[in-house]
């Protein structure tokens, strides 16, 4: 723990950086998450009355929850046409300048919210929730492969994990600022939507004033000289060479390297196995019985008597479990290592589906089991948060060098943004007939999925991308051709991830 706070000390460039990049990458993207329900009444009510002030007429209510809905799911259309777009953009213009506009979209959302009641449109709220999937589309998909590149080798697993610490803390902050008390009253319900302008603002102002990755100095620029400014202004003064040769040898192997677009990635047979594991663990991370943990547990603490003003309270508490597990997870990740958080945080996720599933079955046999459940709840929601929350973004990372990755996080995004669609439209149908044996489902996904990483995923712990290439050349060719390289390609660089 000295070393580690040693480190905290001297790389204060890169904390500062780190902290830049994550209030305006995934604290949106958590924000949105958990904030549109609180005035999810309120505006259902202000839809109504619009459209009687237009027409003299109240909507049918299946209308207006249908109405409803779409504004709900639009934030994920807007998220996929976001990360669709971001692959080409990045590279052709820098994340640098990329996250920069993606602020200036969150800013034309938040005023669309802010002006909607005044407005009396609730076109206004549709367009403001559009406009703010497709930012978090592009911060989402921007922000792990910056904070990624901006790190050091034995920092790495730190830096990567704060995505998901910054992401539980925008959840958090959502479940805080929309309580009643605070701007979820009928009255400030615009200005709670229009509240993550706020960040936006933030990191338009404060990210220009801190450098683009050295890698991408680098590598992409030629720069060797402005690679090693930025160097010292994240990384403080020190030897910093072998980081530095680290980056050359990179550049040595893309040399005769283009930059492959998302097709070519999937057939590339030098990647195979990193897309496998890419689709695994990210799909885990989508079924992994979290989203139905959150759904449980407004039924889990009705049914265990806490009165009704209080649940709210008592659900903020897991928001907060979840974000101070995921902080943990950054301080233990680079002493672990990722596959071991990984393996290890499903299997102990697998045991507390197991007894969750026995608890809520036979709460209403035994009045104490509901005191179970809501302590089941806690312990899987930490779980989640020291293991696959935050090494799942590290691992994602980690395996693909920087050629690829823009091309890769394109394929990232489209499976989570897609995930999210599906999972929303097939979930309320998979609890109503299963009930709380819903839970067996994830618990089967959980297990495949720890014996899978077990057995196949590369520990990446402390190794340049060249050592983890190595390693995956392992899998994708045999110990016959671990030394082969990228792909053959002529020598020539091709900026484009589009389909």
């Amino acid at each position: 723990m000295a070393a580690f706070l040693s480190n905290l000390v001297q790389f204060r460039g890169l904390l500062q950086m780190i902290l830049v990049l994550g209030i305006g990458g995934s604290f949106p993207y958590g924000f949105h998450i958990s904030v549109i329900n609180y005035p999810s009444v309120h505006i259902r009510k202000f839809i109504n009355e619009t459209w009687i002030d237009r027409h003299g007429s109240p909507l049918h209510p299946e209308t207006v929850m249908l109405l409803w809905s779409f504004i709900v799911s639009v934030y994920g259309i807007g998220g996929f046409l976001g990360s669709l777009c971001c692959g080409y953009l990045t590279t052709k213009y820098r994340k640098k300048k990329c996250q920069m506009f993606t602020n200036l979209i969150m800013l034309v959302a938040a005023l669309f919210m802010a002006l909607s009641k005044t407005a009396k449109s609730f076109e206004m709220i549709l367009v403001g929730r559009f406009l703010y999937g497709i930012g978090a589309g592009f911060s989402l998909n921007i922000h792990p492969q910056y904070v990624g590149e901006i790190s050091p080798k034995k920092l790495r697993g730190f830096t990567n994990s704060t995505v998901a610490v910054f992401l539980t803390l925008g959840k958090l902050t959502g479940q805080v600022v929309g309580l009643r008390e605070i701007l979820g009253s009928e009255a400030l319900w615009p200005w709670l939507l229009a509240s993550s302008g706020l960040s936006a603002l933030v990191q338009l102002v404060t990210l220009p004033f801190f450098p683009d990755s050295p890698s991408y100095l680098l590598i992409q620029k030629g720069n060797e000289e402005a690679c090693r400014k930025a160097i010292r202004k994240l990384w403080g003064e020190g030897d910093h060479q072998a980081e530095i040769d680290d980056i050359m040898k990179e550049k040595g192997a893309m040399a005769s390297t283009k930059t492959l677009r998302v097709l070519e990635v999937i057939k590339e047979r030098s990647l195979r196995w990193q897309l496998y594991i890419l689709v695994i663990v990210l799909t885990t991370l989508q079924l992994c019985g979290i989203n139905a943990i959150y759904f449980y547990s407004f039924e889990v603490f009705h049914t265990a008597k806490f009165e009704e003003y209080l649940i709210p309270y008592v659900s903020l508490g897991v928001g907060l479990c979840e974000c101070l597990s995921s902080i943990l997870c950054s301080t233990l990740i680079d002493r672990f290592g990722r596959k071991v958080l990984l393996w290890g945080g499903y299997l102990l996720m697998c045991s507390v589906l197991a007894l969750l599933t026995m608890t809520l079955s036979l709460q209403h046999r035994f009045f104490w089991m509901h005191y179970f459940s809501v302590i089941l709840i806690f312990l899987f929601v930490v779980f989640f948060g020291i293991g696959p929350s935050g090494a799942t973004i590290s691992v994602m990372v980690e395996i693909f060098s920087q050629s690829y990755r823009p091309s890769a996080f394109l394929i990232v995004g489209c499976i989570n943004w897609m995930g999210l669609f599906v999972l929303g439209m097939i979930f309320p149908v998979i609890v109503d007939n299963l009930g709380p044996f819903c839970f067996l489902i994830f618990l089967g996904i959980l297990v495949l999925s720890a014996i899978f990483i077990y057995l196949y995923l590369p520990e990446t712990k402390g190794k340049s991308i060249m050592e983890i290439k190595a390693e995956f050349n392992k899998l994708n060719f045999g110990k016959k051709e671990t030394s082969v390289t990228e792909n053959n390609f002529p020598k020539e660089q091709l900026y484009c991830t589009k389909l």
